[in-house]
C-alpha cells in the first residue's frame, strides 16, 4: 500500500490578499512535505529525463521567490543568473538547500506584508508595465503549485508517497 501525504486544501476565506497568501502557503508547504524524509541521495535521484529531482525543484524555486518578491515587488536586487536553476551543486547539501526555500518564503512574506494590499504594484514592471501584487501571488501560486505536482511525481516514482 502506498503511504499518501494528502491533506486538505486552505478554508481560509477572509479576504483577497488572505486567501491568495493562504493557497501560496500550502503549494509551498506541499513542496517541502515531498522533501521530508528523503535521503540526500533521493532528494538528487532524477526519474525523468530532463533531469529534473526534487531538490532542484526546491532550488528553483527558492529562486523564483526571490525574484518575483525581493525583487519584482520589492525593488530588491535582482538574484545571479542561476538562482532559478534545477541544478544543485554537489558541494551544496539538501539541508542547506531546504533552509534557503525556507528563507526565501520567510523574506517574500515580510515582502507581501509590507506591501499590505492586492492592489500595491511591483516595483519592477513587468514587460514594462506594473503588476499588483495580486497578480505576482497569483503567479507564484501556480508556478509552485506545477512544481508541487512534478515534486509529487518524481517522489511516488522514488518511494510510492503521493498526495498534496
Amino acid at each position: 500500500m502506498q503511504e499518501t501525504q494528502r491533506e486538505p486544501v486552505p478554508r481560509v476565506d477572509t479576504g483577497e490578499l488572505d486567501v491568495a497568501r493562504a493557497f501560496l502557503a500550502f503549494q509551498r508547504h506541499c513542496v517541502l512535505k515531498k522533501a521530508e524524509g528523503l535521503t540526500d541521495e533521493q532528494l538528487r535521484r532524477s526519474v525523468v529525463a530532463s533531469g529534473t529531482s526534487v531538490l532542484g525543484l526546491v532550488q528553483h524555486l527558492a529562486g523564483a521567490e526571490r525574484f518575483w518578491f525581493a525583487h519584482t515587488v520589492g525593488g530588491g536586487a535582482e538574484p545571479a543568473d542561476d538562482a532559478l536553476s534545477m541544478t544543485v551543486s554537489p558541494d551544496r547539501s539538501a539541508a542547506r538547500v531546504i533552509e534557503d526555500y525556507r528563507a526565501a518564503i520567510a523574506a517574500s512574506d515580510r515582502v507581501v506584508e509590507a506591501a499590505a494590499s492586492p492592489e500595491a504594484l511591483t516595483a519592477i514592471p513587468i514587460d514594462g508595465t506594473p503588476k499588483s501584487l495580486r497578480w505576482v501571488l497569483a503567479h507564484m501560486t501556480a508556478e509552485t503549485a506545477r512544481h508541487a505536482g512534478h515534486a509529487d511525481i518524481i517522489r511516488e516514482q522514488i518511494d510510492g508517497a503521493t498526495g498534496r
